[in-house]
This record gives C-alpha cells, sequence and structure tokens, in this order.
C-alpha cells in the first residue's frame, strides 16, 4: 500500500511488483485457455471497453477505481507485447525503451547529461554536448545530397527553457515532426477512431500548435455566430444533407471557442450528461412514489419534478461549498 507520507513505494519494490506482473501474465499466456487463444484483432474490443471504464473512473475521481482500471489497460498492453514477442517484432523492452527515447527527444530543453547517468536505446540517437537527445546524421542521403539536419533544428527549439506547460506546448508538434518513423503530418497523429467531439478538439489543438489559431480568443465568437446563422438557414430549407453539414460547422466552431478558453468540452458534455441522468432519475423515481409511469405524467408534471431536482443539487452544491 501507498504509504500516508505521499512518498509511495521505492524504485525497487515498483520494479518487483512490475517483474511479478510480467511472471504472472507470462504464464497465463501459457496455462490459461482464454489467455491463450487472444491475438491482436481479438482483444482490441476489450480494449476498447476497459480504456472507456478507465475514463468513467477519472471522471467520478474514484481512486480505488482508478487504480483498478489503470491495472487493466497496464494487463492490455502486456498482453500486446507479448502478442510481439511471439511474433518476433517487439517486447514490453523494446515499447518501454522507444517510449523512453521518444520522451527525451521531445524535451530538449532538458539536460540528459545531469542528475544522473541517462543513456538512450535507439542506435539512430544519441546525448550531444548540450545534453539534448537529437539524431545521429547521415553524411548522404541516398541521392547523395547531405540530410538535412533535425538536430539542428532540435537544439534551436531546446534553446530556451520553458516557463510554463503552455510553452511546451507551442512546440511540442513541431518537434514531434522531426521524429524518423514518426507522423509525417501534423494531423495525421490523430486517430480516426477517435470520438469525434475530441478527434474536433484535438485537431484543433495540434494545428494551434503549429501556429494555426485566432489570435485574439474573443474573435471565435464571430464564427461560432456565423455558423448558427448559416445552420438556421439550410434548417429553414428542410435540406437534411446541407443542414447536417452546417451543424457539424457550428459544433466544431464551439468545440473551438472551449478550447480557446482552456474549456475541455468533453468533459464539459459528460458532465452535463451526468447532471441530466440525475435529474430525469429523480424524475423518474417519484413518478413511482406518486403510482405513475412517466409516459402518463404530463410535461407540466415532470418540468415540476426536474426544478425539485435542481433546487436538491443547488443547496447540496452549497452545503460542500
Amino acid at each position: 500500500m501507498v504509504s500516508n507520507t505521499g512518498k509511495g513505494h521505492t524504485k525497487e519494490e515498483k520494479l518487483a511488483a512490475f517483474s511479478r506482473l510480467l511472471d504472472v501474465q507470462d504464464r497465463l499466456r501459457l496455462q490459461c485457455p482464454w489467455d491463450k487463444k487472444q491475438t491482436f484483432e481479438s482483444l482490441r474490443p476489450n480494449t476498447i471497453e476497459e480504456t472507456f471504464e478507465l475514463c468513467d473512473a477519472l471522471m467520478k475521481r474514484d481512486y480505488k477505481d482508478i487504480k483498478k482500471e489503470l491495472g487493466d489497460v497496464l494487463e492490455h498492453v502486456m498482453f500486446y507485447s507479448i502478442f510481439g514477442r511471439e511474433d518476433g517484432e517487439f517486447d514490453i523492452c523494446d515499447v518501454c525503451n522507444q517510449e523512453a527515447d521518444k520522451l527525451m527527444f521531445r524535451h530538449p530543453f532538458i539536460n540528459w547529461k545531469e542528475e544522473g547517468e541517462w543513456t538512450v536505446a535507439n542506435p539512430d540517437m544519441y546525448i550531444n554536448d548540450e545534453g539534448q537527445v537529437v539524431y545521429k546524421e547521415s553524411e548522404e542521403t541516398a541521392t547523395g545530397k547531405a540530410e538535412a539536419g533535425s538536430s539542428e533544428e532540435t537544439l534551436a527549439l531546446g534553446a530556451s527553457k520553458p516557463k510554463n506547460a503552455a510553452s511546451v506546448e507551442k512546440t511540442w508538434e513541431q518537434i514531434k515532426q522531426q521524429e524518423k518513423d514518426g507522423n509525417e503530418r501534423v494531423l495525421s497523429g490523430v486517430p480516426n477512431s477517435l470520438p469525434s467531439l475530441i478527434k474536433a478538439y484535438r485537431i484543433q489543438d495540434k494545428a494551434r500548435n503549429v501556429g494555426f489559431d485566432w489570435k485574439e480568443k474573443e474573435d471565435v465568437w464571430d464564427k461560432v455566430q456565423e455558423e448558427l446563422e448559416e445552420l438556421k438557414v439550410e434548417l429553414a430549407k428542410g435540406d437534411k444533407e446541407n443542414s447536417t453539414q452546417e451543424l457539424g460547422d457550428f459544433l466544431f466552431s464551439v468545440i473551438n471557442a472551449a478550447r480557446l478558453y482552456k474549456l475541455n468540452p468533453d468533459n464539459a458534455l459528460e458532465k452535463t450528461n451526468q447532471k441530466f441522468i440525475r435529474r430525469f432519475n429523480y424524475v423518474e423515481d417519484h413518478s413511482l412514489k406518486q403510482g405513475k409511469n412517466l409516459k402518463d405524467m404530463s410535461l407540466e408534471e415532470m418540468d415540476k419534478l426536474w426544478d425539485e431536482a435542481k433546487k436538491l443539487e443547488r443547496q447540496e452544491a452549497g452545503k460542500t461549498r
């Protein structure tokens, strides 16, 4: 268990726990019929489910469930690493080393020659005299021309130490573009299967990181209003296809506004979802207490119960402040 001082376990304890989990996972792969039959494809739906369960726990800030769901997600990481090992492609060691190399490369303002003995696993990378992780530069490319060195660009990006998180984010995408075998285009790192709301936010955020953004955040409201008016026009025409397009543009602009004001639209919408569920459950519960089915209640009766739920929520919120 984590100590009451908040210091947690020692590094040795963490490594021992990770080693134990590796051994358990390897044994299950050999001896458990369910584990033995799993593949990349068969496990993928379970991974999606476990990820959403973790997201639910995070929204509730339920530390017990967060710990449990993190374990489930970690199990899947180890599962996929076993598949990679069995195919002769990679194992969990390769996964960890590649991630460490990537993080060190993406933080050129950190001097990796200080505060310990730091190394890189990728043979094409090294720690230069300034303490930055850079790629070894080839003398010539296949065309016979000198290769444009990403090292110089990395040096420039890491020349000044960022003062805050926003400064780190500003150069993050530029540094990622210099990674070999990484994403070749700014938006190619956004997964196609992301939920649309989160996807829109990530697209906008990545574009912002390379300078494509509003100069003044207040200007975004003109765009939001413009998209709303265009949506109203198409809705009045009854054109479903164009209305769908304009609704998408309007939602995209609202998400953009949220981003500019440093609000997470997905978290905001989920909070509203949960609020609606609580209030609707209150209405349903009290309709049953009155011996009525919701379908038999008038809208006025349901609205009255809804207002009661709102009032109770505000009273509870006032008690916790």
